[in-house]
């Protein structure tokens, strides 16, 4: 896997980072017009055909005003991993590069930040949930039992751990099941050196929590006001949701609005609480990661800060 990146004297990769619904997208498109850019979204889950409300994924006309990329690549149905977005990062790229015009990443997705940046350090975030329920087998049926599952799914990670380390086991049995792909696969082909690692241009978008809260309650209100529960409907009735694009914010809870499991305020509820938990981590992803420049959206020099970091 050859990841996206600036040659040496080359144009740096450039990013405009933030958690959900800190005002990336109204920015992006002013920032775009300013770099003479392309967006190119850094977001797992805009991937995904159909999954246009709930993801809160451009519309027509921000996509007629400013051309963008990475998204609407696979169905829902499809595992789509960091690997593969890797590579479409890559082609994305290389066809603005033709056009003549430069990329900007935009989106909330950490994780697809590291991995174009520096490599992938071995495995995507921890799933709580699903290290939890590899947890509790352990404890019910042993880590050799655990090890001797990894043994057949990824016979180099288990070679080299002990069948009573739980905690190696178990993460690499998390990973293979969040990714379809083996740890060892992760840590052979990703990773480069400090040397071999592209410029980064870097712009996070941050505000308060007591100003971030308002605005997420009325994006997720909005969201299904504007018909969210019947697209996840039709997801579901059409090719389904897989493995991974289930996991994406707020999905299993309108799908359990539509079942009538969940009154609408109940639904409401629960997503804004998830959204807001949800931003809570993004922000200590990000705050991980040097070298961004943050900047407050309302601030009336934001977009001149921006444009003078990203062309830095």
């Amino acid at each position: 896997m050859t990841e996206p990146e600036s040659s040496p004297g080359g144009e740096p990769l450039r990013f405009l980072v933030g958690p959900t619904a800190a005002g990336k997208s109204a920015l992006a498109l002013e920032l775009a017009g300013e770099l003479a850019a392309e967006v190119l979204a850094l977001d797992s889950m805009q991937v995904y055909r159909g999954m246009d409300i709930g993801t809160a994924k451009p519309g027509a006309a921000e996509r007629a005003r400013v051309p963008h990329a990475l998204l609407d690549l696979v169905e829902p149905s499809e595992r789509y991993d960091v690997s593969r977005y890797l590579a479409d990062a890559r082609a994305a790229l290389a066809a603005a590069e033709q056009r003549g015009r430069r990329a900007l990443f935009v989106g909330g997705t950490g994780l697809y930040l590291k991995a174009l940046a520096a490599g992938l350090f071995g495995g995507p975030a921890p799933d709580p949930i699903l290290r939890g329920a590899l947890e509790a087998r352990a404890r019910q049926e042993g880590s050799p039992a655990l090890h001797a599952e990894l043994a057949q799914k990824d016979p180099a990670s288990a070679a080299r751990l002990h069948p009573n380390d739980r905690k190696r086991v178990v993460r690499a049995l998390e990973v293979l099941e969040q990714t379809g792909r083996p740890l060892s696969a992760w840590q052979r082909e990703w990773g480069r050196p400090e040397s071999a690692r592209p410029a980064l241009r870097l712009v996070g978008l941050a505000l308060p929590e007591e100003e971030h809260a308002p605005r997420i309650a009325t994006r997720v209100r909005a969201m299904l006001e504007g018909g969210w529960v019947e697209e996840a409907r039709a997801i579901r009735a059409g090719c389904g949701f897989g493995p991974t694009a289930i996991q994406a914010l707020g999905y299993a809870d309108v799908l359990e609005l539509a079942d009538g499991r969940l009154t609408p305020a109940e639904c409401e509820a629960r997503v804004i609480q998830k959204t807001r938990r949800f931003v809570r981590r993004q922000r200590t992803w990000f705050r991980s990661f040097p070298g961004i420049l943050w900047l407050d959206p309302r601030a009336p020099d934001s977009l001149t800060r921006a444009r003078t970091e990203l062309l830095r």
